[in-house]
């Protein structure tokens, strides 16, 4: 099939941008990487009739550190909403700042589907089994949201509502990713299991822990995708995770708390709700293991 008819913009910069997305409203859509939106537009499933295209603006691709600073702990990490997936899953500086994007990228679609799309536009584009959102809620991330007369910082956490839904207005634009420094001793893991590399995962988790001077767990984060309508934060399994030492029977006590109190996964035509909750189980018990042990380099005994 064909779109259906649809005017079509290409704006040289961001107020161009802003000033079309201010007139045209819920008529428009933004074009970034066109990853998901050219295939829902071809099945004509979104039907806008007009069409922002924002390749032309320079100024939202870049990768930088906060306050100039290049250490883990005293920067994070500024994306810009139109850079490359396949640029940031590159970057040195990104491994540095943000190491958990980094092991994340590899597992979103295949090499070419990178290569175009963008990170702002599967942030926007919310879809609950990619992997971007479950990890920007992990890292707490904040997000700027621009329109033409002012702009404003949201979380990550606030910004996903719900199914294929997120908090822009729409005459609102997702200019840039704000990634915090990690805190010391921090350690991160993703994992994720799909019945092919590059299908959407079945079911993914993304885990961060912090410990103390005495090996303790001092914050711990673990987010689910596939398993909701949006990043699923796993708060149960997580409470039980702070104060403790890390062990093996911890790590197994945390993953069941997430498995069957924290997330209410549906059947498919892909997997059962049974089958997705004993993979977040498994998933959560690995993803743990391997962030304790880069938080303080402390196997579990």
């Amino acid at each position: 099939m064909k779109p259906a008819p649809f005017e079509y913009h290409v704006p040289k910069s961001l107020d161009e941008a802003l000033s079309l997305l201010s007139q045209h409203g819920f008529d428009a859509k933004v074009l970034a990487g066109g990853q998901s939106l050219v295939p829902t537009m071809n099945f004509r499933l979104a039907q806008p009739s007009v069409l922002i295209d924002l390749n032309r603006i320079a100024e939202l691709f870049y990768l930088q550190p906060q306050n100039g600073s290049l250490s883990a702990q005293a920067g994070g990490l500024r994306i810009g909403a139109m850079t490359r997936q396949r640029e940031v899953e590159r970057s040195p500086l990104v491994a540095k700042l943000a190491p958990l994007i980094t092991e994340t990228m590899p597992n979103i679609a295949h090499p070419q589907i990178r290569n175009r799309g963008t990170v702002g536009g599967s942030l926007a584009h919310a879809d609950p089994s990619a992997e971007l959102p479950a990890v920007m809620v992990a890292l707490d991330a904040k997000f700027l949201l621009r329109k033409s007369n002012c702009e404003r910082l949201i979380s990550a956490r606030d910004f996903f509502v719900d199914l294929f839904t997120t908090a822009l207005e729409p005459d609102e634009l997702l200019t840039e990713i704000q990634v915090p420094a990690l805190p010391a001793n921090t350690g991160w893991a993703f994992k994720e299991i799909a019945r092919r590399h590059g299908d959407y995962a079945l079911v993914g988790v993304a885990a961060l822990v912090t410990v103390d001077d005495k090996n303790q767990c001092e914050q711990a984060r673990l987010v689910f995708l596939s398993v909701g309508n949006g990043p699923v934060v796993a708060e149960q399994a997580t409470q039980a995770l702070i104060g403790q030492t890390p062990s093996t029977k911890l790590f197994q006590e945390a993953a069941q708390l997430a498995s069957e109190k924290d997330i209410n996964p549906t059947t498919d035509i892909h997997a059962s709700a049974a089958y997705r909750r004993h993979l977040a189980r498994v998933l959560t018990e690995h993803a743990l293991q391997a962030a304790f042990e880069r938080a303080k380099n402390v196997s579990a005994p």
